[in-house]
């Protein structure tokens, strides 16, 4: 580590008793014997010479080991609290049992206070041998004969690896003669046995030195330029599928997160996460500056993706599955076979907890692939919490597709047709009117031909006389298709349009179907597609607060396939079966 303010001096009643380290911005560790030393009932300080002319700041005892008074006593450790924090990056630990280089020797320094060195000192050590000592303590031995060598002042210093600067224990007795140059170092899976706190410091072996020292190099930064973020967003966005969840409370900070991923992630997959992780805080150095508010930016949409399916047992049940994705990447958030009339309640826990792994910084978008049957159901009318009935859409932008567009063929297709549509200002609106005299198969080469991108409904999907048409559009496939649920033979089904005759609506004057396609013409005239959701839920919102507005029941079909982690080259969903 570059910064070395983290050595501490401990005084005692304004003398220098010995020497300890900064473990987390307000607790410094020291050996008990170093505090016990020290004049009865004087007040505690700690002094970091490493800020020069920076006044002692206040401490008191708030934990021990259980130390018992003797030179040869267990537990030799003690826990100081400042009265502040310090605006100083804690020490870094090195994972357990770094201190002895096998067949090479590493090199260890210790950083002590004896007499005449006010400012402090360094020692070079070295660790005998892997064997602990009463099961307590490692045994150090000089690294030159010649060096400076332990003394009085030098208990409770940090023992730190010289080619990294991560901690391995702490000094905690030396030899009772100047002449044999040797001493005793407290190990940190020793010190975290005897205060429990110090283990999630600690981090696992899984991690190569150079990534701990990259990320940790880029946290202090973070730290010092003052960058912000949603620690635990940020974690869950690297986070793998077997990583463990982040603690209830969260992280307090930046730091705190890091500090869980070094030393609570092992086995395989570890590096790989750190690696994310690394990734993501330093992308947050390179957030590009907010785009003027007449010009904003495309939205990097995180979307989390409702995946609705029948049972295929015939009881009407859905098999429901919730996924975030963020970073290129699929989290499952929760599957399950859930009745009708549940999954509203079923969808609105699971968005809830997917929203902890999108991308920090993203838009978020709701989107429902959903059966055909399903296509028209006012999911964004769902309410948006429990404690809450705001609707969804009027929350989040909400979108929904059809099941049948997941297919790999249609994928492509769509794939390709939002290439073309990137950094498009806007498209036309290719009107599908109530009375459109057009055969089906007509307008699917008029939409391919045309390269058509947003077709927009006057009637429901269920109106008998353009059924035929919606199923057409869906599979040429359109990458937006737009209706209202109550428009001309909507929701009521009645085909009746505005005319109230109970004839097939022909699409004239005073039809419901025609005012929808003009209002939804003028209103996304000129919206880049990219921008339609967001468009959307601005046009929900007015839709909510008015009476009678036009929009009322809008349902937006939007499809951009390169949002989504391919389905057929991840985990197949609803792994179960029909009746299971």
């Amino acid at each position: 580590m570059r910064s070395a303010e983290w050595h501490a001096r401990v005084e005692c009643g304004g003398e220098v008793v010995g020497a300890g380290f900064l473990v987390t911005p307000d607790t410094v560790l020291t050996c008990a014997h170093v505090v016990h030393d020290g004049p009865p009932g004087a007040p505690l300080a700690v002094t970091f010479t490493e800020r020069p002319g920076s006044p002692p700041v206040p401490a008191r005892l708030v934990a021990d080991g259980g130390w018992r008074g003797s030179a040869a006593g267990l537990g030799d450790l003690a826990v100081l609290r400042l009265d502040r924090e310090m605006p100083i990056e804690p020490a870094a630990l090195a994972p357990a049992r770094s201190a002895h280089g096998g067949h090479t020797p590493r090199k260890l320094l210790a950083y002590g206070f004896p007499v005449g060195f006010d400012e402090g000192t360094l020692a070079e050590y070295r660790v005998t041998a892997p064997q602990l000592i009463s099961g307590e303590w490692m045994q150090l031995e000089a690294w030159q004969t010649d060096g400076q060598p332990l003394a009085p002042g030098f208990s409770g210093a940090a023992v730190t690896l010289v080619e990294t600067g991560e901690v391995v224990g702490m000094v905690t007795a030396a030899a009772a003669t100047a002449e044999v140059r040797n001493g005793r170092m407290m190990p940190t899976e020793v010190m975290a046995r005897h205060w429990p706190d110090l283990a999630g410091l600690v981090p696992t072996a899984d991690h190569r030195t150079a990534d701990r020292a990259r990320l940790r190099d880029l946290v202090e930064r973070a730290d010092r330029d003052g960058v912000r973020c949603d620690p635990v967003r940020l974690y869950r966005a690297a986070a793998g599928p077997l990583d463990p969840e982040p603690p209830e409370e969260g992280f307090a900070s930046l730091r705190s997160a890091a500090l869980f991923v070094l030393c609570e992630i092992d086995g395989g997959d570890a590096a790989a996460t750190v690696a994310r992780f690394t990734a993501r805080v330093e992308a947050l150095f390179h957030r590009p500056a907010p785009a003027p508010a007449a010009a904003p930016s495309t939205p990097a949409w995180s979307p989390i993706l409702v995946d609705l399916r029948h049972s295929g047992a015939g009881d009407g049940r859905m098999l429901v599955e919730v996924s975030a994705y963020s970073g290129g990447r699929r989290h499952p958030v929760g599957s399950d076979t859930v009745a009708s009339e549940r999954v509203p309640a079923y969808v609105q826990d699971r968005i809830e907890a997917a929203f902890g792994h999108l991308t920090p910084g993203s838009d978020e978008l709701i989107a429902f692939a959903l059966p055909r049957d399903w296509i028209d159901r006012p999911v964004d009318r769902w309410a948006s919490a429990p404690d809450d009935d705001v609707p969804l859409g009027c929350v989040y932008p909400v979108v929904v597709t059809d099941q049948a567009r997941r297919r790999a063929g249609a994928r492509h297709q769509l794939t390709r047709a939002w290439n073309r549509l990137d950094g498009t200002p806007g498209i036309p609106l290719h009107r599908v009117e109530c009375g459109t005299p057009d055969e089906p198969r007509r307008l699917r080469a008029r939409l391919r031909q045309s390269g058509a991108c947003l077709a927009g409904f006057g009637t429901a999907p269920a109106a008998p006389r353009t059924r035929e048409h919606f199923d057409t559009t869906l599979t040429a496939p359109a990458p937006v298709v737009v209706w209202s649920r109550g428009g001309c033979g909507g929701e009521d089904g009645t085909g009746t349009g505005g005319a109230g005759s109970g004839e097939p609506c022909a699409g004239d004057a005073g039809c419901a179907g025609k005012t929808f396609l003009d209002e939804l013409d003028a209103c996304v005239s000129g919206v880049p597609p990219a921008e339609l959701p967001r468009r959307f839920l601005a046009l929900r919102e007015e839709a909510d607060a008015e009476d009678g507005h036009w929009a009322h029941g809008i349902q937006l079909l939007w499809d951009d396939p390169r949002l989504f982690t391919d389905p057929h080259t991840e985990t197949a969903p609803h792994l179960r079966t029909p009746v299971s």
